[in-house]
């Protein structure tokens, strides 16, 4: 990518070196938020270099004092250690995944083993241990969150190695080294294919099927990327949204097959590399492998856990998807066709059914669905409602594009919450999916107040034109404001303890429960109004939207469930295993499961699967499944017990969102429910069982 990209997408980041380094102090900006404004591209090296430099200094103080150690000399002092690096990761890897270019990767490739071996000089420091070790010996003293965050401690200096001789900790060294390396690696690549991987059309009749806004947001593309004609750039998943739509079969064959085969040449061999350092990593920790050592602090516990619910799940969800399948495979007879289903027309074919089946379609939902309208009126009017909370916008501090927008939180009491960043559209540089992370950690210890942010990848439309919504959009919009929420509302004394720093399979369920409230009536008659004349959406066609909210289920649980044994099977591999392939493996580790169903592809294939391979979710991506129980079993609660209601949003609030990682994770949901949760709602909402 070209080091152009970031000048024609960022408004505020500056080309040449700032006066000072602004990373190297705190910000004095309100909540302590980065100042866009004034980052610059040189000053990430020197301020991660100096981060370290005073990191080191700081462990060395506490693992030089001569005294006895104790909770607060020990535990808290880490607590307070590494404020420049933590600044300066937090700013760099923001950026790096939403305005990325070749100064941004260069850094990245020089860094990130740096960064490594310095994690690695603290986790294996066997002074260091010693005095966290006694500590544990003796946590009967302690009680509540200063219990948890010795308990956390130690795990993590455990499963990092700490108990290692030195001859396995040199080769820890080398591991997580080459992991470090063939990561970024992997990511970049990753990145780097939603630029390279792009399909130019030239003629508009191609184009068949999309409306005239999909068709002036291409041209749009083509024309900001120096080309003629209309491009299609890719999206994380290997479903892409214009395949609903193309009515030309030969572009949506081309479109599937370069979203499926992206980076193929490229990450492929990584793939198999990074599958086998990770189970060589686990063996060195006594683990028989990656899958057994990743899940061992999670809430699952152990891989026959995870596989027990996948499982249990596939034939049911396979049965629903050639159901579907069938009623596809008539709709494309009934259109004159005799071709075989394929990946590239289930999409197409399905919204036919769809159209059929409710007389619906996404043409004639997304007016109802502006972008605006939907957050304002919808996601915070609904926040409101459970939580009490207004959101003002904040035009006053910078941001890192144009597009972005910056909000202040207040409670019901006007008090102040914390910032949250919006980051809405697709572009160049940019990483593809949805996520949330944060700027800023709550924590009472370094009395700051949270700034989080949210980053979508709605494709952009013609300047001028609204932004219109797919339902699938507004869903990903409440999803990512779940977790947005989670980093807002923590009430934790302690930054390793605070906000969603929690299991992976837990992090999710705040996420999913919030999605629910996209559809609960009373949100949806504040948001779903036509963006041209104001009028709701009619009752009849929001009967259609909710009757067909389990549609295509069984597609997308086999899609989902596909990924997440594919990288439960790359993960369960023994050290010293030898792959030839990546797409045999991958074949055979479907059949394995009776998932090698070809017009259903893995929603990720592996050599783009970030969450397994580039992201924290290796033998994790299960996570959503995992804590979809949790979200729908919270949602039926809340329903049950007066829906949208500040009392529920407050509970939910006190017992779960406020808690991070501050005390066992099950037991923050049965403080909230009363109960742990039953998957009978979760097969009902997937329309898995009547």
């Amino acid at each position: 990518m070209a080091s152009k990209t970031t000048a024609e997408a960022s408004t505020t980041m500056t080309k040449t070196p700032a006066a000072g380094n602004v990373l190297l102090a705190t910000s004095p900006l309100q909540y302590m938020t980065p100042q866009f404004d004034k980052l610059n591209a040189s000053d990430y090296l020197p301020a991660f270099e100096q981060g370290m430099q005073e990191h080191k200094a700081e462990i060395a103080t506490i693992t030089n004092n001569s005294e006895t150690a104790t909770f607060e000399n020990t535990i808290v002092a880490l607590e307070k250690t590494g404020a420049i690096l933590d600044r300066t990761q937090r700013a760099f890897f923001t950026l790096s995944g939403l305005i990325s270019d070749d100064n941004f990767i260069s850094v990245e490739e020089q860094i990130v083993p740096k960064l490594t071996a310095h994690q690695d000089n603290i986790y294996l420091d066997e002074k260091l241990f010693a005095r966290i070790q006694a500590i544990y010996k003796n946590k009967s003293t302690l009680a509540g969150e200063d219990l948890r965050l010795v308990e956390v401690y130690y795990d993590r200096f455990v499963r990092s190695g700490a108990e290692l001789s030195d001859t396995d900790k040199t080769q820890m060294r080398q591991l997580n080294g080459e992991l470090a390396k063939f990561e970024t690696s992997f990511s970049q690549n990753v990145l780097k294919s939603f630029t390279d991987d792009v399909i130019l059309v030239e003629d508009k009749a191609q184009l068949d099927g999309l409306s005239d806004n999909d068709i002036a947001s291409l041209a749009s593309s083509a024309k900001k990327a120096g080309k003629t004609g209309y491009m299609i750039t890719l999206v994380s998943t290997t479903t892409q949204p214009l395949l609903s739509s193309l009515k030309n079969r030969d572009l949506r064959k081309k479109l599937w097959e370069t979203s499926a085969y992206r980076a193929m040449e490229t990450n492929a061999p990584l793939n198999i590399k990074i599958a086998q350092l990770r189970a060589q990593k686990a063996q060195l920790l006594g683990y028989p492998t990656w899958a057994a050592y990743s899940l061992g602090d999670q809430m699952a516990k152990n891989p026959e856990a995870v596989y027990g619910i996948l499982d249990d799940l596939a034939p049911k969800a396979l049965v629903k998807a050639k159901i579907e399948a069938a009623d596809i495979q008539a709709e494309i007879v009934k259109d004159g066709k005799d071709f075989t289903l394929e990946p590239w027309d289930w999409a197409y074919y399905a919204e036919k059914v769809r159209t059929t089946k409710y007389d619906l379609d996404d043409s004639q939902v997304k007016p109802y669905f502006e972008m605006n309208t939907v957050l304002n009126d919808g996601l915070f009017f609904a926040m409101n409602k459970l939580y009490g909370i207004t959101v003002k916008p904040r035009t006053d501090l910078p941001v890192w594009h144009k597009d972005v927008t910056a909000y202040e939180i207040f409670n019901q009491d006007g008090s102040a919450i914390g910032l949250f960043y919006l980051d809405p559209y697709a572009r160049q540089g940019k990483r593809g999916g949805a996520w949330m992370d944060e700027l800023v950690s709550q924590s009472f210890l370094k009395n700051t107040k949270p700034v989080v942010y949210n980053v979508l990848n709605i494709p952009k439309p013609a300047e001028g034109q609204p932004t219109l919504m797919s339902f699938d959009e507004v869903r990903t919009m409440f999803h990512e404001f779940g977790h947005a929420i989670h980093g807002l509302y923590s009430q934790v004394k302690y930054p390793s303890l605070a906000g969603t720093l929690t299991a992976s399979d837990f992090v999710e369920f705040p996420s999913q429960a919030n999605e629910d409230w996209s559809i609960e009536s009373q949100v949806l008659a504040n948001y779903a109004k036509h963006y041209q004349t104001g009028k709701p959406i009619p009752v009849e066609l929001l009967a259609k939207v909710l009757k067909s909210h389990t549609f295509n289920q069984g597609f997308g649980t086999v899609e989902y469930l596909a990924a997440a044994l594919l990288d439960m099977e790359w993960h369960s591999i023994a050290a010293g295993t030898e792959i030839a392939d990546v797409a045999a493996f991958e074949k055979q580790a479907l059949a394995k499961h009776g998932l090698d169903y070809t017009p259903v592809a893995p929603r990720y294939k592996t050599t783009y699967f970030s969450h397994s391979f580039g992201g924290g979710y290796s033998a994790g991506y299960y996570a959503y499944l995992w804590t979809e129980v949790f979200a729908v079993d919270a949602f039926s609660h809340m329903m049950s017990n007066g829906g949208l209601t500040l009392e529920n949003g407050q509970k939910y609030r006190d017992t779960v969102l406020s808690k991070g990682n501050s005390q066992d994770l099950m037991q923050s949901y049965i403080d909230f429910a009363g109960k742990k949760p039953s998957t009978d709602a979760l097969l009902k909402r997937r329309g898995l069982v009547d």
